[in-house]
């Protein structure tokens, strides 16, 4: 008998009985409640039955024709334009801004940080109204640009631009300020003792270090801009060929065409796997 049995056995003499032993699971109960199993099942159920029927009704035989029809052709043409200049805006204009939350102090800072998060929460039908309240051609700002410029931004392309970089931007902005103060600022701090500037500091280490948070915060502002419909159509209308993006597509066809309805409906699934694919290191790898 080794010491530590010696040692367990007059534990046991003491305590009145053996002791049972803990079997490591590294950290980890073993075992699902029951009470807890079903639910889970049956909301992993409610998740999953919509997607599994939309791939069971799919018109596959016809899905090559409905993607290649005119009408369709031109809402999917229209919504990666779109998409992608929302995100190149939310780029030019986010990156910066989520600098400004993360690396420096100013009073309000939590009340400009709330601000920024709200189209995240703003039903966006709302944002849609707030847009053309701001940007119409008798908005707050969208009349002097009318008068000025000549520039109206409503039922027009930029509009529905306009419209998707609002509520795609505060993705990025969250996360592109999320990798900023996870980064080591101790590095700026020494190309600042270099001589460099903040602007340069920022342009040549800064930038290449959170390189990895602006590309998955402009994927995600990228299908966010590319699934927008209740801004779009408040701000933007519902123009075939001019605003008439994939999800308006999708809600017009509803009523009239519903096979087409389903094929746009998988195209927007598989972006938003291809998207979930792209960032499952970031955002679904499970916890260690």
């Amino acid at each position: 008998m080794t010491e530590l049995d010696a040692s367990d056995a007059a534990t046991d003499t003491l305590t009145g009985g053996p002791r049972r032993r803990r079997v490591r699971t590294g950290g980890r109960p073993t075992g699902v409640p029951l009470p807890l199993l079903l639910p889970a099942l049956v909301g992993l159920a409610f998740l999953l039955l919509p997607l599994i029927a939309l791939l069971v009704r799919a018109p596959w035989r016809d899905l090559p024709d409905q993607l290649t029809s005119t009408e369709v052709w031109q809402a999917l043409q229209l919504s990666l334009v779109c998409a992608t200049a929302a995100t190149g805006v939310s780029l030019v204009l986010g990156v910066p801004l989520a600098w400004l939350l993360a690396r420096t102090d100013f009073p309000g800072r939590g009340l400009v940080r709330a601000l920024v998060t709200l189209p995240l929460v703003l039903p966006p039908v709302v944002g849609g109204v707030a847009l053309l309240l701001a940007l119409g051609r008798n908005g707050v700002v969208g009349q002097w640009l009318d008068s000025w410029f000549g520039i109206t931004l409503p039922f027009t392309t930029a509009g529905v631009v306009v419209a998707e970089a609002f509520v795609a931007m505060p993705f990025l902005v969250i996360s592109v300020e999320g990798t900023l103060r996870a980064a080591d600022p101790r590095y700026e701090e020494a190309a600042a003792t270099l001589g460099a500037s903040r602007f340069t500091a920022f342009r040549r280490v800064t930038l290449p270090l959170i390189a990895p948070g602006i590309a998955a915060g402009a994927v995600l502002a990228w299908a966010r801009a590319l699934g927008e419909f209740g801004a779009t159509i408040t701000f933007a209308g519902n123009f075939p060929g001019r605003t008439q993006t994939m999800p308006l597509a999708v809600y017009l066809a509803l009523q009239n065409d519903p096979a087409a309805a389903i094929a746009l409906s998988l195209v927007l699934l598989a972006v938003s796997i291809a998207v979930l694919a792209g960032l499952r290191d970031r955002w679904t790898a499970a916890p260690s």
